[in-house]
C-alpha cells in the first residue's frame, strides 16, 4: 500500500479525529479511504445514470421478453465471473 501525506488546517483534523473517535473508524486511514470508497461509488451510480439516460435517449427500442431477461441474466452471469477470476486465483494460490 502506498501513502499519501496532506496539509490539513487544524480545524480539519480535528474534524477528522472526531470523525475517527466517534463512528467507529480505527485510525485517519481509515476514515479517508472510507471517504474515497464512497465518492467512488457515487461516479459509478453518476456514470449507470448517465447511461442509462443515454440508452432511453438514443430511440433503440428492445422488446423485454423472458428471452431478453435470460439473455441479459447469462451476459451479466459471464461479466461477473471474468471479473472474479483474479480474485479466486489469487485464493488458491
Amino acid at each position: 500500500m502506498t501513502s499519501v501525506t496532506i496539509s490539513l488546517p487544524e480545524s480539519l483534523k480535528e474534524f477528522i479525529e472526531v470523525e475517527v473517535q466517534t463512528k467507529g473508524y480505527g485510525n485517519v486511514s481509515e476514515y479517508v479511504r472510507g471517504l474515497l470508497r464512497t465518492e467512488q461509488a457515487k461516479n459509478a451510480d453518476r456514470r449507470l445514470e448517465s447511461l442509462l439516460l443515454e440508452g432511453l435517449a438514443s430511440g433503440d427500442d428492445i422488446a423485454l421478453t423472458p428471452d431478453f431477461w435470460r439473455e441479459l441474466k447469462a451476459d451479466a452471469a459471464k461479466l461477473l465471473a471474468r471479473k472474479s477470476l483474479p480474485h479466486k486465483k489469487l485464493a488458491a494460490k
